[in-house]
């Protein structure tokens, strides 16, 4: 097994909390079968979707590396993609919804490495080789839409989740874990399976992430471009759906221009989509996600803003007027009458920073068990600290080496001798430093002197709130745990001999040597795996125009499928009619 990954100067630059999810693609595990997947796929949508699709779709095929006849390699798709600005990544199924948008403001493409099986060839909820790389690649060929995704991930990464989307998430990957590992008891799975649906089932108000996620089902997923009446598919759900991407331009899916109100509209991945929304452009998808990033605690915040944080009771960040920036677990805020923060806490370890870089000596081992800080402008003078000159600084006694006591409008007290101060870029105090420090609030003491040195954050309010640390190196954040050592595949003797047929069809379509031919493979297939419809399908390719007689064998046997699984009949007449169109190749 081939442990290397692929690299290219943007995977080089990531920083280690996005590179622990990433994984060998492992190419050789692919089976003939899986190839047999992706090109019948590929030959379907080329078929159709030259009909259907954005223009940008087929045009970036080329631009992007995607063969017709073989499973796209994460080397042969970086070295193309490197000249549009992009990368590709081979992932293990699901991972964090912040982490996959935030591989998109890299300019990097998160591929899930497996592919659909055979019985699930026309669509998977699982995330696959063929949704990210035959869906999501082409597209991002396209400047414009590209710099959509781009935005969508520096956008989308800062959303705050709830703590029910977080042990969704979790639930979600444990039942995925457990349902590929060997040797997991059916019970297992069963307790697996009802801590998901119970928590689906809980209903409260929708968080950022739900919000946001909800416009990128609806535009990078599901999204259709052009006018309503006429228009064209960009989305990669049903760029590599064959089912669904013809069905969806049936007058049995609603178009609705694309707004805002997207947001707001849930969707269900285990079923076709009953409406859709259409976008003029490329560049109107950008117009509306700037819209929507005004309503978010990220450009807000505010008590709103940390009420999120706080409710999330993850790791994330609020940005004072000042510059500063406080990451971590956030506990508790006060507010005043109107609703303004006063005083706000973190428990746990807390990094310090200014415009997303850390700031000396305060990082976690320095703020291992938490940080406060009182906010707002000062009583009696009406003036926030961050707006002194340093005349009304020294008039004030906010002076190194000196004792201080002063008031906020709040009510909140500080006392204690002011040690020394940090400045931002433009002069202005972010943080002063106090020994002996004393601060309270009505009746309750917030800090006291024997709890050691006090850093007041200087800020009179908080003007953003977002998910994750401003420093994306304050925090251990690999806790990854991966499941691919757990779950690689074993076959049984017949699998393995219906593996070295199609084997055998694809070394035939390629003028390589090969164990059987074509008679020989049919004669097999028609005697032991009578069920079989796609390799039939590809032995009729390869003959039908060359020999009359065996092709008519192969669709007397195919007609014999079609009549005892009829369910699969669109999929053998459609195979049939790509070949009869010759639509062989880009």
């Amino acid at each position: 097994m081939s442990l290397s990954i692929t690299s290219n100067p943007l995977i080089d630059k990531l920083p280690p909390h996005l590179k622990q999810f990433i994984k060998p693609q492992n190419y050789e595990e692919y089976t003939p079968i899986n190839q047999a997947v992706w090109r019948y796929v590929m030959r379907k949508n080329i078929s159709s979707l030259s009909k259907v699709a954005h223009d940008s779709y087929l045009n970036g095929l080329n631009k992007t590396g995607i063969s017709v006849d073989s499973i796209p390699s994460m080397y042969g798709m970086n070295r193309i993609l490197k000249e549009i600005g992009w990368a590709a990544v081979a992932v293990d199924g699901f991972i964090p919804p912040n982490a996959f948008m935030e591989f998109q403001a890299y300019n990097i493409l998160v591929i899930a490495s497996d592919i659909r099986q055979l019985e699930n060839i026309e669509y998977t909820p699982a995330p696959d080789i063929i949704h990210e790389a035959a869906g999501h690649a082409p597209i991002i060929a396209n400047p414009d839409y590209a710099e959509y995704l781009r935005r969508f991930g520096k956008i989308g990464c800062k959303a705050i989740s709830s703590k029910r989307d977080y042990d969704i998430y979790e639930a979600v990957r444990t039942l995925s874990i457990l349902k590929e590992a060997h040797g997991t008891k059916p019970e297992e799975i069963k307790e697996a399976e009802k801590r998901v649906e119970e928590l689906q089932e809980q209903k409260e108000n929708p968080s950022e992430m739900a919000l946001i996620r909800n416009l990128h089902w609806w535009t990078v997923e599901y999204g259709l471009i052009g006018s309503v009446d006429h228009p064209k598919i960009y989305g990669a759900g049903l760029l590599s759906s064959i089912g669904e991407s013809e069905w969806c331009m049936t007058d049995q899916v609603k178009k609705i221009p694309y707004s805002p109100e997207a947001a707001s509209r849930d969707f269900d991945i285990t079923k076709p989509q009953p409406q859709l929304f259409v976008t003029p452009d490329f560049a109107y998808l950008c117009q509306v996600l700037e819209e929507f990033a005004d309503t978010m605690a990220l450009r807000k915040g505010g008590h709103r803003g940390l009420a999120k944080l706080i409710e999330s009771e993850n790791l994330g960040t609020i940005e004072l007027s000042t510059g500063l920036q406080v990451s971590g677990t956030f506990s508790r805020m006060i507010k005043n009458e109107d609703n303004e923060v006063i005083y706000f806490e973190t428990s746990g370890p807390t990094a310090l920073s200014f415009r997303e870089k850390e700031l000396i000596g305060h990082g976690v081992d320095t703020h291992p068990n938490g940080f406060r800080s009182p906010l707002g402008k000062l009583k009696g003078i009406n003036l926030a600290i961050e707006n002194m000159s340093p005349r009304d600084l020294k008039a004030y006694n906010f002076y190194d080496g000196e004792y201080i006591e002063f008031e906020f409008e709040s009510g909140i007290t500080v006392a204690g001798t002011n040690i020394t101060g940090i400045r931002n870029i433009k002069g202005e105090l972010i943080l002063i430093q106090f020994s002996e420090c004393t601060i309270k609030y009505k009746d309750e003491y917030l800090f006291k002197p024997e709890w050691g040195t006090f850093d007041l954050a200087v800020g009179k309010e908080i003007v953003s709130a977002f998910s994750g640390p401003a420093d994306d190196y304050s925090f251990d954040l690999v806790t990854h745990k991966s499941s691919t050592t757990a779950t690689k595949h074993t076959f049984t003797t017949k699998q393995i001999e219906l593996h070295s047929l199609y084997e055998s069809i694809r070394n035939i379509r390629e003028g390589k040597n090969t164990k059987f031919s074509l008679e020989a493979t049919f004669d097999i297939l028609a005697k032991d795996y009578a069920d079989d419809w796609l390799a039939p399908l590809e032995i009729y390719e390869l003959i039908y125009d060359r020999d009359e007689k065996f092709g008519e064998n192969i669709l007397e046997h195919l007609n014999n499928i079609k009549v005892k699984k009829p369910e699969i009949k669109h999929l053998i007449e459609s195979g049939l009619d790509i070949i009869a169109n010759k639509t062989t190749a880009i």
